[in-house]
């Protein structure tokens, strides 16, 4: 029983998963601008943001409740990760409604629905597309054997965010060909909604942050970005921003094994290693040791796809 109960404990994935290595470092927070542009690009999923979230007024917030609820996820216990899914789920249920501007292949009115299999897998494909990227751009690189385990491992995070196993691709190329597909094919039109949500992405109103400190924030972004994708947002991509770019991945990669563990991991990371270091035979005190179980449960109410 003791070990059962040591496995709860773990959550879905534990220690030993790439998925802990990757998502425990906080730098992933770079690629989460790039996440965002490449789900804006969808135009359906660019409309449900639009109208169903507060993301002109605070666009970051999307951002920072994405990063919770999968943190969550990855870290939390197995009640506490299911819950997270749980309530993701529930608010997929109220998002739903048309595409208010004609896309190129895309007639307004078109109806759109969070719990579409093909954007909660285009959804979900950006996250893992991106952790995989920004880790090893700014980390460390990975083993074709470890890249293939982290997307299996990710393949559970699609099934309990709704995506159908049929949808998910079987295995890390099939899964890197659904990205370029996807990338280079019609499913991605860049509507007016996203250019705009877009720009405050890039440069997110934060009182007292003129606007040229999130040109140089946005370097990143822009770098990390698909070419392709550039080009539909209509950013720029000089010779500048490719000097700004290399700049920044390089003081990144030697900054980054100089921080202590306070700085370089989520909390959410140290917090799961810590309960982790409990013997298994010691009773459960009851207390959610994830936020999604409790006090995570007033946060994620005004949570919007």
């Amino acid at each position: 029983m003791a070990q059962a109960e040591y496995a709860k404990r773990q959550g879905l994935f534990g220690p030993g998963s790439v998925t802990w290595r990757i998502n425990r470092e906080a730098v992933l927070l770079l690629g989460g601008p790039r996440a965002l542009l490449l789900q804006l690009a969808h135009p359906l999923v660019a409309a449900g943001v639009a109208e169903h979230s507060d993301f002109r007024r605070a666009p970051l917030v999307r951002l920072r409740r994405t990063l919770e609820l999968t943190l969550g996820i990855v870290f939390g216990d197995e009640r506490s990760a299911r819950a997270c899914a749980a309530r993701v789920r529930s608010v997929h249920e109220r998002v739903h409604g048309v595409l208010p501007t004609a896309t190129p292949h895309r007639a307004a009115g078109t109806p759109y629905s969070a719990l579409d299999p093909a954007l909660l897998l285009w959804v979900h494909a950006t996250l893992v597309d991106t952790s995989l990227l920004v880790y090893q751009r700014l980390v460390a690189p990975l083993a074709l054997s470890e890249r293939q385990r982290f997307y299996q491992e990710s393949k559970q995070s699609a099934a309990l965010f709704g995506v159908p196993a049929a949808a998910i691709p079987p295995d890390l190329r099939a899964f890197q060909r659904y990205v370029r597909e996807m990338i280079a094919g019609h499913e991605l039109e860049v509507s007016p909604e996203a250019r705009e949500l877009a720009d405050l992405v890039l440069h997110p109103p934060i009182a007292g942050v003129p606007r040229w400190l999130g040109d140089l924030g946005g370097v990143i972004t822009l770098g990390l970005l698909p070419a392709a994708l550039r080009r539909r947002y209509g950013l720029p991509w000089a010779g500048r921003h490719r000097h700004g770019f290399r700049l920044a991945v390089g003081l990144v990669r030697r900054t980054l094994p100089l921080l202590p563990a306070p700085l370089r991991l989520f909390p959410a990371a140290r917090q799961a290693e810590r309960r982790l270091r409990v013997r298994p035979s010691q009773p459960d005190d009851g207390r959610p040791p994830w936020p999604c179980a409790s006090s995570f449960r007033s946060a994620t109410r005004t949570w919007r796809w």
